[in-house]
């Protein structure tokens, strides 16, 4: 099976976060064309493992997917399809350069891919696994679109809380607030603490970034209840405990904290950095730094793990989650060349 074969298989079967079974399987059947080992671990992650030398390299990429259904179709050199681009197109990216390793550089690597379960719905489950039933690597790329020719060296942190207000019901010509009123004002209380902690940086990576995702209210005739989710995006110098207290001290509301996650920043000159600074080079490309305001599994494994880190993987991550999400395959095999090219300079 040919690059364009494989991609375009694996994207066409279904793999819905928490649903990844069929192509954990579809994926652990190429693999073990050319590993050493090849199976499905007790979280559902499909691993894949070869190489005998003493670096220890992960490539850890997630294969689940946000709902919504994409036909998969190549047009005009591009592959649609629901996680083509988020982020099925960088974990085969991996499977395809992984084969074209020699014996040469497998001499002096260990290389584990890892297609983790669960990244979309927040849970991390696959991630969190590896941490719990592997030992640490000594580098690892976290497979995510960063296009061909860049390398993402850090994501913001993540946290998530839903509040709730409730009071008696009352006649609407009475004086008082309703409890949505309440609501709004704990939002607007939160919401000009960010602006006014955004003053300091014009950096949106160094911002804190607030988003009201849900806000819903109802009555039973006795007491009404108004509940809202609201999202931040945390920069460096925020930790989700920090904010947590913060949070706590400006409201008073039921409070619920959901998801959350530090945020994370590698070194830009790290041993894994210059080794994809110079592939990309090597194959007639200027190298690109980024960072995002996103979260992924990079996140979970700064966490507990400090080591070198990076995301990559081909495609514009401007496209995850949107119903024309498409990967174009002239870069997804400029990927598969300058990630082989990578592992070969690590090697060295």
């Amino acid at each position: 099976m040919n690059e364009i074969e494989f991609l375009e298989k694996l994207i066409s079967i279904p793999s819905v976060s928490k649903n990844e079974t069929e192509v954990a399987e579809y994926l652990v059947a190429e693999m073990a064309s050319f590993c050493d080992e090849a199976f499905i671990d007790q979280a559902g992650n499909a691993i894949g493992k070869l190489g005998r030398g003493d670096l220890k390299i992960f490539f850890l990429g997630h294969i689940d997917t946000v709902p919504g259904h994409i036909s998969v179709e190549i047009v005009a050199g591009n592959l649609f399809g629901r996680g083509s681009v988020d982020a099925k197109g960088s974990f085969a990216t991996a499977v395809m350069a992984a084969k074209r390793l020699d014996n040469e550089v497998l001499d002096k690597i260990s290389l584990s891919l890892i297609g983790a379960v669960e990244e979309e719905v927040g849970s991390s489950k696959g991630a969190r696994y590896v941490l719990e039933a592997y030992g640490q690597p000594d580098l690892i790329i976290i497979g995510e679109p960063s296009s061909f020719d860049a390398m993402t060296l850090g994501y913001k942190g993540r946290l998530i809380a839903h509040l709730s207000t409730e009071k008696d019901n009352f006649h609407s010509a009475g004086e008082g607030t309703t409890a949505a009123e309440d609501l709004v004002e704990v939002w607007n209380i939160l919401n000009n603490d960010a602006k006014e902690y955004n003053k300091k940086s014009q950096k949106i990576f160094e911002q804190l970034q607030i988003s009201l995702q849900e806000f819903n209210t109802n009555s039973d005739g006795l007491s009404q209840k108004a509940k809202a989710v609201v999202g931040y995006r945390l920069p460096l110098d925020i930790s989700p405990s920090d904010l947590k207290e913060r949070i706590k001290s400006l409201i008073d509301c039921e409070i619920e904290f959901k998801s959350s996650e530090i945020a994370y920043r590698s070194d830009r000159n790290s041993q894994l950095a210059r080794a994809f600074r110079l592939a990309i080079r090597e194959h007639g490309y200027k190298p690109r730094l980024k960072l995002k305001t996103g979260t992924s599994d990079m996140n979970v494994i700064a966490a507990s793990w400090d080591l070198p880190m990076l995301a990559y993987g081909p495609g514009d991550s401007a496209l995850d989650h949107r119903p024309d999400e498409h990967l174009n395959l002239d870069e997804y095999k400029k990927a598969i060349t300058i990630l082989a090219s990578a592992l070969k300079n690590l090697s060295i």
